[in-house]
């Protein structure tokens, strides 16, 4: 089967100073994933941070659970991180962050998956019906998650 590629971009209107250690922190990651995906992070608390962390959590699809492992082969602080599926539902999935300064003071927030679910043609089939669809919405989510939590402080209003 085929390799997939979802990108994402979000621009967000705070610096990259604020905006990397929230997607640092994997603690984060449940307030990022919609609440249909039951999504439970079982790495015991304190959370290791930077490259060669693990984390094993549990997700629910279309209702049945499944046991998933990450490693982030990848940190550089401040400027992006890598998760690779090390165990999981996807032959692979491999998520790169990068996050950008933009003129305004913002930061540009980049997802780029790359994904394979595996399972032959049957595969093919679930993904064209489901799985695209669903990465989709997933970062649709997130992405409304991302406005509210960084949303701009409103300035002082100058008098007519």
């Amino acid at each position: 089967m085929k390799e997939e590629v979802f990108i994402s971009i979000q621009d967000l209107p705070a610096p990259r100073s604020e905006v990397f250690p929230f997607f640092a922190d994997p603690a984060n990651l449940e307030a990022l994933t919609p609440p249909w995906l039951r999504f439970e992070v079982l790495t015991p608390r304190p959370l290791p941070r930077g490259e060669g962390a693990l984390f094993d959590y549990r997700i629910r699809v279309r209702g049945l659970p499944i046991r998933w492992r990450t490693l982030i082969e990848a940190f550089a602080p401040g400027e992006r991180f890598v998760d690779r599926q090390i165990a999981g539902p996807c032959a692979l999935w491999h998520h790169t962050h990068r996050f950008e300064d933009l003129p305004d003071g913002g930061t540009r927030m980049t997802d780029q998956v790359r994904y394979r679910i595996g399972w032959g043609w049957i595969g093919q089939i679930v993904t064209a019906l489901w799985v695209r669809r669903d990465i989709a919405r997933i970062f649709d989510y997130r992405k409304q998650v991302l406005a509210t939590r960084f949303r701009p402080v409103p300035g002082p209003r100058s008098a007519p």
